[in-house]
């Protein structure tokens, strides 16, 4: 029994008994050591665990079968569309011929790899409604991020160096500011109207000829479609300033609005979202950018071209010198972009139609179904999550949000978002995908029921919760501020996380 409980044991290094180590290399040379120059050679140990194979292979087994996954359970985590992976996609990315491919092979032993790359840039310009993608950025916030220097290139390539701001919606994704920032532009955030969307005069004031951008995430975090879009795209463009989309929501939209085609100059997609491949489990993600003509010289460079005779290439150095460059190395993260391809090959245009539409019915269905159970801040029509909050329950209990998501662990669900959009107290973002049948959907809101039961009645129980996880509420503030990323042994009267 460790101090974290029997589930989840001793960490390897307690496990360690010397001479249990079984890595052998056979036959090794006599002089293997002496051909290592002296001043490479380790002068100590190396200090690293030593256990038996089945040992470590029953360490390993036992956490993975501590953590919570999309294969083992409902993922509501709002903003972040944490539907099921369809294990065909797995196969695909798996297939030798993409997974074993060196990343410097020539154009001429890649050309399947680059075709699929080419072909999955055309699929997501079509959804997007976009000129053409990129395929580069890891992730949404790099994506934003290479969004955002086509943008700073493009007013920099018109001598128009006086747009220093960037206008960003306080339902927005948080990361909006932060790239703002990184790309040496001020933010200005814009408040919400009482309905949930932005305010269109409080917009137009702070929207000039210091204007650079504005970053809009829509649908928003709220949950809710930006019903002025039009109205908001027009009076960017005639400041003269361009649209970015957050397409981080895409999976409410996609196949029934194209963000191009309203008028948004660039957008990203996540498509480790949207076309499967859920980023919970802190693996690679993927956010390719679509824009339109405005900024399509600009696009990172190597795009994968096509040829006359239908080969592909990728384009060569200083072909395009207007490119903002690489903004990573090689061509992405291209497993998983073959998942994403697989996806939209496997669902076809009326398959993506269909998925949006069913994201959309389960978060309704969840919110009709909660009414009166928390508080739905905004009742109108949601698109593919919605916003609760445990507001009136916390005024009357004492019960505060992060209590209601603790014990949610106990009734086996992993809790939604929660404390976000910042715009909206005791938040909790709800997001089902389209993924859940509706019996799962109804289990977690029977869960939720009970919870808000027993905040009135023991809500002790609550503010101790969670009973049945390997370990307990831990001081996740500190964790974040202050990581402690060494293992060290405990001795004395050391708690499992001490300050």
């Amino acid at each position: 029994m460790t101090a974290a409980g029997d589930r989840l044991g001793p960490t390897l290094f307690e496990r360690s008994r010397p001479g249990r180590g079984g890595g052998r290399i056979p036959h090794p040379p006599k002089d293997a050591l002496a051909r290592i120059p002296p001043d490479q050679l380790r002068t100590d140990g190396l200090h690293l665990p030593e256990v038996a194979e089945p040992e470590l292979t029953r360490h390993y087994v036992n956490l993975s079968q501590l953590n919570y996954a999309v294969d083992t359970g409902f993922y509501p985590l709002g903003s972040c569309t944490m539907k099921w992976n369809p294990k065909v996609n797995e196969w695909a990315a798996r297939l030798a011929g993409f997974a074993s491919l060196h990343p410097f092979a020539p154009d001429e032993l890649a050309q399947g790899t680059l075709a699929l790359l080419w072909e999955l840039e055309e699929a997501l310009a079509e959804i997007g409604g976009m000129r053409a993608v990129t395929l580069q950025p890891a992730a949404g916030a790099q994506g934003e991020l290479t969004g955002i220097l086509m943008v700073r290139a493009y007013h920099r390539s018109r001598g128009d160096t006086e747009r220093t701001e960037v206008l960003v919606p306080d339902s927005a994704h948080g990361t909006n500011p932060a790239t703002a920032s990184m790309a040496g532009f001020k933010t200005v955030s814009i408040r919400s109207a009482p309905d949930g969307g932005v305010d269109l005069a409080a917009f137009r004031a702070a929207l000039g000829p210091r204007t650079a951008a504005v970053m809009i995430t829509n649908p928003s975090t709220l949950g809710l479609f930006e019903s002025r879009i039009g109205e908001l795209l027009e009076a960017v463009h005639s400041a003269g300033a361009l649209a970015y989309m957050d397409g981080a929501n895409l999976n409410a939209i996609m196949g029934r609005f194209k963000p191009g085609e309203a008028g948004f100059d660039v957008m990203h997609i996540n498509v480790h979202k949207t076309f499967s491949t859920p980023h919970g489990g802190g693996g690679p993600g993927a956010g390719p950018v679509g824009v339109g003509e405005k900024l399509l010289s600009f696009l990172p460079s190597p795009r994968v071209l096509r040829e006359a005779d239908g080969s592909f290439r990728l384009e060569r150095p200083g072909e395009r010198p207007t490119s903002i460059g690489r903004v990573r190395s090689f061509a992405g993260n291209t497993g998983v972009l073959v998942r994403a391809y697989a996806y939209i090959r496997a669902q076809g245009a009326a398959g993506l139609r269909e998925v949006s539409g069913d994201a959309v019915l389960a978060a309704n269905y969840l919110m009709a179904r909660l009414a009166g159970v928390l508080d739905i801040p905004f009742s109108r029509h949601c698109m593919h999550e919605f916003v609760a909050s445990a507001a009136t329950l916390k005024a009357e209990t004492g019960i505060k949000t992060l209590d209601v998501a603790k014990r949610l662990i106990d009734y086996g669900f992993h809790p939604p978002t929660i404390y976000f959009p910042l715009t909206v107290e005791e938040a909790l973002l709800i997001e089902p995908t389209e993924s859940e049948s509706i019996e799962v959907l109804d289990a977690f809101v029977a869960a939720l029921r009970a919870i808000v039961a027993e905040a009135r009645t023991d809500p002790d129980l609550l503010h101790s919760a969670p009973h049945s996880s390997p370990v307990r509420r831990l001081d996740e503030t500190t964790a974040a501020r202050q990581p402690n990323l060494r293992w060290k042994a405990m001795t004395g009267s050391q708690r499992p996380c001490p300050d």
